[in-house]
């Protein structure tokens, strides 16, 4: 058993190890307990993350993480002990038995959380670059990337402009 009580009560992603083949089993089992016992607020997904390849005209699915489920919930006694006595489930993964939460970066990696940034700015707008070595500089969005993640921004410097790539979050609009 663990104590949980020092813990910050936010709601983390956790990796969960099972049996092989297991996966499916202990996601259903998961998603039956949450119901019943009303815990949607503690518990709030169960993912096993897979990849989607194509094999000549089929798509095959395969398991990104074979024998681990991921489950994004509340870390305290109570939950911990309704996702550890599933059947088909060995423990989580962290040190002992005290579950270590994925980082944002690793959720990112893995793909299981897609953000939707919202940007403040479109093409052809000026902007301000706000972070960086060109931080002070203005200049005009010329491209937005599809994931809204990254800028070209055609940059003022020197007398000249400049193209240059940049973080959605290093530019303000200028109003």
């Amino acid at each position: 058993m663990s104590d949980f009580s020092d813990a910050i009560p936010e709601i983390h992603w956790y990796v969960v190890h099972t049996y092989s083949g297991y996966e499916n089993k202990v996601k259903a089992s998961l998603e039956k307990i949450i119901e019943n016992r009303g815990i949607q607020d503690e518990i709030v997904d169960i993912r096993i993350p897979l990849e989607i390849r194509e094999e000549g005209e089929k798509k095959v699915e395969s398991k990104l993480l074979p024998s681990y489920v991921l489950v994004k919930m509340l870390m305290n006694d109570a939950n911990w002990h309704v996702v550890r006595n599933i059947t088909g489930v060995t423990g989580f993964v962290g040190p002992g038995s005290k579950p270590v939460p994925l980082t944002d970066e690793e959720v990112a990696r893995i793909g299981i959380e897609v953000s939707v940034v919202t940007l403040d700015y479109e093409v052809g707008d000026s902007v301000t670059i706000t972070d960086g070595p060109l931080a002070g500089y203005t200049g005009v969005v010329q491209s937005i990337s599809d994931d809204k993640k990254t800028v070209k921004v055609l940059a003022s410097m020197f007398g000249r402009n400049t193209p240059v790539d940049l973080k959605s979050n290093q530019i303000k609009r200028v109003d």
